[in-house]
Formats: C-alpha cells, sequence, structure tokens
C-alpha cells in the first residue's frame, strides 16, 4: 500500500511539472516575438501604443489563465491521490488541464493576430515569419 501511494504522489508531481512546463512554454516564444516587435520592425509611436494596450490586456487574461492551470493540476493530483490510479477523478482533472491548455493557446493566438492587425505588409510579413519559426522551432 505504502509503494501503491508512493507511485500516485510521483505521479502526481510529474502532472504539476509537467503542467507547468506546457504553460510555460509558449513565454519563451512569446518572448521572441516581443523581441522582434520591440526591435527589429521598427513600429511607428502609434503602432507602438495599439501594441501596448494589447499586451497589457493580454498579460492580464494569461495570468488568470496561468492560475487556472496551476488549480487544474492540483486538482490532478489530488485525484491522483485519492484515486491511485487512472479512474473517473483523474480523467475528469486531465479533461480540465487539457480546457485550461486549449483556451490558453487559442487565447495567445487571438494575442497574436491582434498584433499583427497593427502591423504593416512588411512588418506583418517579418511578424509571420517569427511566428512560424517560434512554433516550429523544437520540430526541427
Amino acid at each position: 500500500m505504502l509503494l501503491f501511494g508512493l507511485v500516485a504522489f510521483l505521479a502526481a508531481i510529474v502532472g504539476v511539472f509537467a503542467g507547468r512546463l506546457i504553460v510555460e512554454t509558449p513565454r519563451a516564444s512569446e518572448t521572441e516575438l516581443h523581441a522582434l516587435l520591440h526591435r527589429e520592425l521598427k513600429l511607428s509611436p502609434a503602432q507602438q501604443a495599439k501594441i501596448d494596450t494589447i499586451e497589457a490586456k493580454f498579460a492580464a487574461r494569461r495570468d488568470a489563465l496561468e492560475l487556472d492551470m496551476r488549480a487544474a493540476n492540483i486538482r490532478l493530483a489530488q485525484a491522483i491521490e485519492a484515486e491511485h490510479g487512472y479512474g473517473p477523478r483523474v480523467t475528469e482533472a486531465i479533461d480540465e488541464t487539457h480546457r485550461v491548455m486549449g483556451e490558453l493557446q487559442k487565447e495567445t493566438l487571438q494575442h497574436l493576430f491582434a498584433m499583427r492587425v497593427v502591423l504593416n505588409r512588411d512588418q506583418a510579413a517579418m511578424f509571420d515569419k517569427s511566428v512560424v519559426q517560434a512554433l516550429t522551432a523544437d520540430a526541427r
């Protein structure tokens, strides 16, 4: 019984770290995109003001979703601890974790598209290339 409990606890810890890794991954790509926006695209003051507004709005929403993700990971850990296996509570907690991750990904893309609208044609082309590179960096 002790061994089973230890395995369940370790599985919960792995779930929490996996969730954190998944939630943190978009930020690296986001940082690259922000560097592109601020260094290479030569935004006008009007464009910069619009981008700043878009970023501030998204930052608040991203923070809220990351809190939801942490809460979902805690529920997953609790479900693993309670069921000691792949039961209905674990399944439900995994589904909730996936729902929050999907929502974060969708809102991140909406944020990117909102910023893209502010750019001129040449800037948008550079931005698109950077987005594709960021999304496929690990696939190479």
